[in-house]
């Protein structure tokens, strides 16, 4: 029989059953599979299915539409609790990419694409409601850093063995799938079982629910979705494309980015908690636009692969930033919020990417430049959202115009 938990009484398990222990499993498992296979995915694409940019936008449009329906999580959860719904879903995930090239046609590929996708994104909604449940407020920038490294260092691993590996032993891709799709499946049937579920102390609200005082978070949500998009989509197709990366070569750029993440993303959630979150998210929308403008100057001015692998890497940085997004609304939130508003967050943050990804597929063929200028354009929208958090956010003082209780003097 399953054994149920109140989250006070967790600290009384051996660490290694403990919710926090809980989370880092889970932060390592995910990006196994999901990091595996986007790192192969631009080079199986293009060499297996014959894809143009046109046709990558239309697979990054329907593995985005699962994100966009995460809101149905709500209803779900009505019936399910949200660990065990998390855990299929990363099983899901897992089995889904472990059999990604049985499917090497278009048809096949969106497919199997929309399976693992609907993996990923539910279980990316409930992970956040668990992780903003079950880590302290106080704890949460540097806890949320750290667990952030814990992905990239589990990747990290399985990126050093493709690129080792994918030459010597003249690995499939069907091999790679396999094997990186199996080990996370099996790791959630694991958490499945050996886990206790672990009960909130807060219940939490089981329908759809959007505040007013909420719609600063909702509209950081929907830009940060749609300029993400730009990089998932057409950054990595960027250094395939124009650049002629091999598997082993896009897999070294991704195990540089993996390492700057392990080394930064605990000294970022530090920064976020010293800092406060308002001027985090600036540094990042700054350091964005930067980024985006000087991508859109790899192709007007023709720079070369050196500095487009350092943008990629430091692309890859500022988005680590993100968690200051996370800690906000945690502060602003009503603690029953947490699990219906992550929903209702990721379907916000996914509005964009069930279209923009197709659309600028068609920009791409015309002019690779203006899709990054866009992005820039997107990033400075964000900047003048993020000058609207105040310097500490709380319920009641959601906004800088917002009336609620001083903020104390810095």
């Amino acid at each position: 029989m399953t054994r149920i938990v109140p989250l006070d009484d967790a600290h009384t398990l051996p660490i290694w059953r403990q919710p926090v222990v809980l989370l880092f499993v889970m932060a390592a498992a995910l990006p196994v599979a999901f990091s595996t296979w986007s790192a192969l995915l631009n080079n199986f694409v293009i060499e297996v299915a014959g894809f143009d940019g046109s046709d990558i936008g239309w697979l990054h449009t329907v593995r985005e539409i699962p994100g966009f329906l995460a809101v149905g999580v709500i209803a779900i959860i009505i019936f399910m609790r949200e660990q065990v719904l998390g855990l299929i879903s990363l099983m899901l995930l897992g089995v889904a990419t472990a059999v990604t090239a049985w499917f090497p046609t278009m048809g096949g590929i969106l497919t199997i694409t929309m399976l693992s996708s609907i993996g990923f994104h539910y279980f990316e909604t409930v992970n956040q409601s668990l992780q903003l449940q079950w880590i302290d407020k106080r704890r949460a920038p540097q806890v949320l850093g750290w667990i952030v490294a814990a992905g990239s260092a589990a990747t990290l691993v399985v990126y050093i063995l493709i690129e080792r590996l994918w030459e010597v032993l003249e690995l499939s891709y069907n091999q790679v799938y396999l094997i990186s799709g199996g080990f996370t499946a099996l790791v959630a049937l694991f958490c499945l079982i050996a886990y206790p579920q672990f009960e909130s102390p807060n219940p939490q609200v089981k329908k759809m629910i959007l505040r007013k005082r909420y719609l600063l978070y909702y509209a950081l949500q929907f830009m940060s979705g749609a300029r993400r998009q730009i990089f998932v989509v057409f950054a990595g197709f960027m250094m395939v494309e124009k650049f002629g990366f091999e598997v082993h070569e896009m897999t070294r750029l991704l195990m540089l980015n993996l390492v700057a993440n392990m080394v930064f993303a605990p000294l970022i959630g530090k920064a976020v908690g010293h800092w406060g979150e308002r001027r985090a998210l600036i540094v990042e929308y700054v350091g964005l636009i930067a980024v985006f403008l000087a991508y859109g100057g790899v192709y007007f001015f023709g720079w070369g692969l050196l500095i487009a692998s350092a943008l990629y890497v430091i692309d890859h940085l500022f988005f680590a930033m993100a968690l200051a997004l996370k800690t906000y609304f945690q502060k602003i939130a009503d603690p029953g919020d947490i699990a219906p508003t992550a929903a209702v967050a990721f379907t916000i943050n996914h509005i964009a990417a069930v279209f923009l990804p197709a659309l600028l597929g068609y920009l791409w063929l015309i002019s690779p430049a203006a899709v990054f200028m866009l992005a820039a354009g997107m990033a400075l929208v964000s900047l003048l959202l993020a000058l609207l958090i105040p310097r500490y956010p709380e319920p009641g003082y959601e906004t800088i115009f917002s009336r609620g209780l001083a903020a104390p003097a810095e």
